[in-house]
């Protein structure tokens, strides 16, 4: 309720409580009596709602109103009960009828009151609007525009009074009720409408939200139920042609080209046409996102555009990106490249910008490289052109986490190329997520271009001052941080970035952190029992069968103990059947094992494909610091694992996670912390690349260590500043 509806209530209740004056009550006879006196304790419950004391009425935290209310309560309940025993024209049988009626307002008040439904301070109203339908009833009109009149939680009281229910108006009050539901909860309209098809306006609410939310409309629309007939019979060109793709059994697609079926810039037959030709279908999916780009940057919004751009993203995955993927061994590029052969460059982008997750390195390489061989005049800036820049935010971050960025940037003028990276890290504060920063600081992390570096830099600190020149928080927040992080990464600066943003150290791990209070380390392995989860998890205990390790097997789960050095206790769960989810079963059991022992693991290995790496997150301890993510396209994953344990340190590979490259983490830094060492990640780094040659050399340059995830530092210092708010 807003503070101006608050502040003309108090007015009138004022005004009205000091109006009238009491009224005396005659003799009650004594088959009513009791009547009035489950009134009197219906008054007194009120009362107790908010004090003890019987004199006070809590509706708010000035006590003029708290009196005014009072009185009401008392004198203007106490009036109507007077009333009702002294008015001639009302029956006998009605006055029972009528002092029950008060006494049901005041408890239905209470029950109300008890489910946070309505406020103290609404109570004057209740009682007011109350008066008012009781002159209407007794005078034979209808109620109807006192329920218009007042707020839902008043109206609804009202609606469902004993007294009321034969009222003329009922049917009319009763739609006010859903038509207030629906204004209170737009997002709700149709899940009312379902228990409510019998107000007149059905059919304006359902042609309402075929233009709000077409896709609440499709699902409601495809059900054989009241409400999804109701909706097949609207006589409205939108809800129709809705209607029509929701009875289909290939409703879902059709359904993305809502909008130009409905403009009848396309036919049903002509998508039928192409429903079985995946090439065609992502073609026209292609087209349809650069036009609805374009309308929407000249002001106009498509309908269904979000479902478009998902159907686009999952047909580029389903039908080409899994394809190239799945040949990621394959050393002919003709043949592991094939699929794509028939896509354009603009095609090819949006395979690209819409598989983020998905896309290996050496997949996305492919499609970069094919887009400009394709083009007639290879430019960079004529290709986002020709998308209308859809997503090209996206295509700088994927460009720069690739090294590419450099090749597209000199496929344009110098000017147009400092001006896109300008425009890169500016706005950041005007979308709801943290996306485009998170891509902006992990980009800034792959430059090496010193002179982008700079550019990017000095567009950041432009960025906070104007931010703070317009009083705008949010976006002083993220540049500041930003400046801080991109700051940091100068040795020559000298910020300890963790000490100047309150968050966990970012280039090193001191073991202390990872010790519990008896000075032990805890590290638990998640393995699972496919085929790969059994030879990973041997290959494990092969390289802990050293004098420095004692192995000791237990039916679901191994513990790996330091025999020498820091106290150290890895437990890993067998690679249990997962047919059968054995493997499950050993991870929950070792699970609650650890928990009845209260031990914390602060270091956290997942062992397993990507397809795994979801259920490892779902059981990840808070008390983990360091997270190893083994599985391919682990880096996808941070900001899951960031919503488990906000400050942990994550190493995780962009591509292909490989089981010899983890075995060799693991190994170096079980070590480090058996030897008391702290985990420095830039030294160890060099170690890492010292040590892997070859092939493996290039599936290693693809893990990203702790210090480089500047996407997952500013995610935790953001989350650190907002809780210090």
């Amino acid at each position: 309720m807003t503070k101006l509806y608050f502040t003309f209530l108090i007015i009138i209740i004022t005004a009205i409580a000091k109006a009238q004056p009491e009224i005396y009550m005659p003799n009650v006879p004594l088959n009513r009596q009791l009547f009035h006196v489950k009134i009197d304790e219906a008054q007194q419950n009120i009362i107790r709602l908010t004090s003890n004391n019987d004199s006070i009425l809590k509706a708010s935290t000035d006590e003029s109103i708290n009196q005014q209310v009072y009185q009401i309560l008392n004198r203007h309940v106490n009036n109507l009960q007077a009333k009702i025993e002294l008015d001639s024209t009302i029956s006998e049988n009605d006055k029972f009828i009528w002092l029950r009626s008060i006494e049901n307002l005041l408890t239905d008040f209470t029950y109300y009151y008890k489910q946070r439904v309505i406020k103290t301070i609404m109570l004057g109203d209740v009682i007011l609007a109350y008066e008012q339908c009781m002159k209407l009833q007794l005078k034979n009109k209808s109620i109807a525009p006192v329920i218009a009149a007042n707020e839902l939680e008043v109206s609804s009281i009202l609606t469902g009074n004993v007294a009321f229910k034969n009222n003329i108006g009922l049917q009319a009050c009763k739609d006010e009720l859903v038509l207030k539901q629906c204004k209170r909860n737009p997002t709700k309209v149709l899940k009312i409408l379902q228990d409510n098809l019998q107000v007149a306006f059905a059919d304006s609410l359902i042609i309402a939200e075929a233009y709000r939310d077409q896709e609440m409309l499709y699902n409601y629309a495809s059900g054989k139920t009241p409400l999804g007939n109701k909706i097949q019979s609207v006589n409205e060109p939108l809800v129709k042609t809705i209607g029509l793709l929701a009875l289909m059994n290939s409703g879902r697609v059709y359904f993305p080209f809502l909008d130009e079926l409905y403009r009848n810039k396309i036919s049903l037959d002509s998508l039928t046409k192409l429903k079985n030709d995946p090439d065609g279908y992502y073609k026209l999916l292609v087209k349809t996102e650069i036009d609805y780009t374009d309308r929407m940057q000249h002001g106009d919004t498509p309908l269904v555009k979000k479902v478009l751009t998902e159907k686009l993203k999952a047909k580029g995955i389903e039908n080409y990106i899994d394809t190239i993927n799945g040949l990621h061994d394959e050393h002919n590029d003709a043949i592991r490249f094939k699929r794509i052969e028939k896509l354009t460059p603009t095609e090819l982008y949006y395979l690209c910008v819409l598989s983020e997750r998905e896309i290996y390195t050496s997949s996305y390489l492919g499609v970069y490289k094919r887009i400009f061989e394709r083009m007639n005049v290879p430019r960079g800036d004529s290709l986002l052109q020709s998308v209308h820049y859809d997503y090209y935010k996206k295509f700088l971050k994927m460009a720069s986490a690739y090294n590419t960025l450099a090749d597209f940037l000199k496929r344009m003028d110098d000017k147009e190329a400092d001006t896109m990276m300008r425009n890169f890290v500016t706005g950041l504060e005007t979308t709801k997520t943290l996306e485009d920063a998170v891509d902006v600081a992990d980009s800034y992390a792959s430059i090496l271009d010193l002179r982008l570096q700079k550019l990017i830099l000095e567009q950041v600190q432009i960025n906070l001052i104007n931010a703070t020149a317009k009083n705008n928080a949010r976006g002083e927040n993220i540049y500041n941080l930003l400046n801080t992080i991109f700051l940091s990464m100068d040795p020559a600066n000298n910020i300890d970035v963790s000490q100047k943003l309150g968050i966990n150290p970012v280039f090193k791990m001191p073991i202390a952190l990872l010790k519990d209070s008896s000075n032990r380390i805890i590290i638990q392995q998640f393995f699972y029992g496919d085929k790969d989860g059994n030879n990973v998890f041997n290959a494990f205990l092969a390289n802990f069968r050293n004098a420095y390790w004692k192995i000791i097997n237990k039916p679901e789960w191994v513990e790996v103990k330091s025999a020498v050095g820091t106290p150290i206790t890895i437990y890993a769960n067998k690679p249990l059947d997962e047919l059968q989810d054995l493997d499950a079963q050993a991870q929950e059991h070792l699970g609650k094992y650890l928990d009845s022992l209260q031990l914390a693991p602060t270091v956290v290995i997942h062992r397993g494909h990507s397809y795994f790496v979801k259920s490892t997150i779902d059981q990840l301890p808070s008390s983990a610091k360091v997270v190893l993510l083994g599985s391919c396209g682990g880096y996808q994953s941070l900001n899951d694992v960031l919503k488990r344990t906000s400050q942990a340190q994550i190493i995780s590979s962009k591509q292909v996670g490989t089981g010899v490259i983890n075995q060799g983490l693991i190994n170096k830094i079980t070590d480090e912390l058996r030897n008391g060492r702290d985990l420095n990640w830039i030294q160890l780094w060099k170690t890492f690349q010292a040590q892997f040659k070859g092939e493996m050399k290039e599936r290693f340059d693809d893990y990203i260590p702790p210090h480089k995830n500047l996407g997952a530092i500013f995610i935790m210092a953001y989350d650190k500043a907002n809780e210090m708010q």
